[in-house]
């Protein structure tokens, strides 16, 4: 037996991310019970038959046209049954929304809606249009913690980024939702798309490959329209087919010369196709989940104590991955890898980003002890070693990457009792023991020296002052976390808060260095260090002892030992500045 057509499918969407869309018809939403438009709209035919006490079977269209003189119109024929939108809205809620009289199934994501939700969060599907009103995809992949830009209506379109743009998915009700009364049902509705509509159509069928399911083409006339007119071809058609196909189906697969694929039913051939793509990324990559995928996952275990095992064992493997990576031979370092030193600290960066992805939100939303340990035991983890094939400086900057983006999460959700355990986790250093991370991970710690060979590596054209490899650390990490400081003003600010931070807990916990604290990007900085110690010292003279920065312990016990601290490190700030002629 030859290649079947979806394994041919499965290995071109693997392979060409983000290459592929859905069109998708009322056959996706079928196994949930979902009525078609023009079934809802005969349904309202007939229950308004009953209120007239009539009969309207066997046909409730030509009953409605004999009764009203004209063509039963869905938009027309809600506006005469509910007179607001929100009668309106209440009155199709049975037709799409579950309730405690639907069975189990009803009106919830099939698993043909959670397959595909699975592959938008990894990445693989980002544009989707859909002739259904329901919102069950939207639900899948809510599910996931994946937020769509959904466009309904033509004023959409004009305020929604270009395809090509968005890092999400969009999805394109090229009919209507059920929500809004301005839905396309009848056949002079289903004749004509608005113009913004039509060019959109043109831009997916002309730029990408197409995967039709549950679609019969024998309605939209309009939607025929636009696969008609678009004569490219730089990605495959596929038509998933059950049954017998429609005529005006057979003549658009010819037009596109598309490949057709035999299904079973939709909820099969999604899931066939998500379990594929899942199967040859754990082949050919080095761990499984996908960033976009394991950061919804951990979202998920972080809302409710019953997932505190899966969110452990989801930070746990990530950690293992990586720990199994370096440990192999893609990083060995004995014998001398021919790459240079830049190229090895990129592969090191690129092996971490799942990784750290996942910190700042975990330390965003760490709600207890439980949380901070799991992360605690990842940044010890990435200490531990079994053979001696690797570098020393890189592992370490690997383990300060991982402090610094915990470090902005933390500060970022004000959980400083958490700062504080990070601050204080022990990190093992082979035959020398184990030391506070606080004391060895900042870029510009004196007793972390193989850190330091670092910044001559980084070579990305940040700076060439004293705190190149703390202005590094700003430049890659500001895009793990967007989705917990959109703006870059909150970002800086974060970012110097965190230095500052480190540095406070530095002094205050350093017994080898009594005149030292490790400075950050905030020495350039007067302004916003100033702002960031009046905040701290508002605090410890409004609150004392109740101070948030006392009941953590970052840098003391009680409000007279941070102030003292705060003035050790003033002092020491002021000494670096003039050593460093920064006035």
């Amino acid at each position: 037996m030859g290649i079947e057509p979806i394994e041919s499918l499965i290995f071109a969407i693997q392979s060409n991310p983000g290459t592929y869309a859905l069109l998708l018809g009322s056959g996706i939403s079928r196994a949930a019970n979902i009525p078609t438009g023009w079934e809802i709209t005969e349904d309202l035919i007939q229950r308004l038959a009953v209120l007239k006490k009539e009969k309207c079977e066997p046909d409730p269209e030509t009953w409605y046209c004999e009764k009203f003189g004209k063509e039963p119109d869905y938009s027309k024929l809600l506006e005469e049954l509910a007179k607001t939108k929100t009668e309106r809205q209440q009155l199709l809620r049975s037709y799409f929304e579950p309730n405690s009289a639907n069975n189990e199934g009803d009106k919830r994501p099939t698993k043909a809606h959670k397959a595909i939700a699975s592959l938008v969060a990894k990445g693989f599907i980002k544009v989707i249009i859909t002739t259904n009103f329901d919102r069950l995809l939207e639900n899948a992949l809510d599910e996931l913690g994946v937020k769509p830009t959904v466009i309904s209506t033509p004023d959409q379109i004009n305020g929604a980024l270009p395809l090509t743009q968005n890092k999400s998915c969009q999805i394109l009700k090229i009919n209507g939702d059920y929500q809004d009364n301005r839905i396309r049902n009848t056949p002079s509705e289903l004749e004509e798309y608005p113009v913004e509509f039509n060019k959109m159509l043109d831009q997916i069928f002309d730029e990408y490959g197409l995967i039709v399911c549950g679609w019969s083409a024998e309605w939209d006339t309009a939607l025929c329209d636009a696969l008609s007119r678009v004569k490219t071809r730089r990605f495959t058609t596929c038509w998933a087919i059950r049954g017998e196909l429609k005529e005006q189906a057979s003549k658009l697969i010819g037009l596109r010369d598309a490949q057709k694929i035999e299904i079973k039913d939709a909820d099969t051939f999604f899931q066939e196709i998500a379990d594929g793509v899942d199967a040859i990324e754990k082949y050919s990559k080095p761990h499984p989940l996908s960033t976009e995928l394991a950061v919804a996952n951990m979202k998920r275990y972080l809302s409710k104590s019953e997932y505190d095992i899966q969110f452990g064992d989801l930070v746990d493997e990530t950690v293992n991955k990586i720990v199994e990576a370096i440990s192999g031979e893609d990083f060995n370092v004995k014998p001398k890898n021919l790459e240079d030193p830049t190229t090895r600290v990129r592969k090191y960066e690129a092996l971490c980003s799942t990784l750290l992805s996942m910190a700042p939100i975990g330390a965003f939303y760490a709600r207890k002890e439980e949380h901070w340990h799991i992360w605690q035991k990842a940044l010890m983890r990435m200490s531990l070693k079994d053979n001696f094939s690797y570098s020393i400086e890189l592992e370490n900057y690997l383990k300060a990457l991982l402090f610094y983006i915990l470090g902005l999460g933390a500060v970022a959700g004000e959980k400083l009792y958490f700062l504080n355990r990070l601050f204080t986790t022990n990190i093992h250093r082979n035959i020398r023991g184990n030391i506070l991370a606080i004391e060895y991970l900042p870029p510009l710690s004196p007793l972390n020296e193989h850190l330091k060979g670092i910044s001559l590596y980084v070579d990305d054209g940040v700076s060439d002052r004293e705190t190149s490899l703390n202005d590094h650390f700003y430049k890659i990490l500001r895009q793990y976390v967007k989705q917990i400081i959109p703006d870059d003003r909150s970002y800086e600010y974060t970012f110097n808060k965190l230095e500052v931070l480190i540095a406070l807990s530095f002094r205050h916990n350093d017994t080898n260095s009594p005149n030292y604290a490790p400075p950050g990007r905030f020495i350039y900085q007067k302004e916003q260090e100033k702002q960031i110690l009046d905040e701290i010292r508002y605090s410890l003279n409004n609150y004392e002892n109740d101070s948030p920065f006392v009941t953590s312990r970052i840098f003391g016990k009680t409000d007279v030992e941070c102030i003292h601290v705060l003035a050790e490190f003033e002092k020491i700030v002021s000494e670096i500045r003039e050593s460093w002629h920064i006035f």
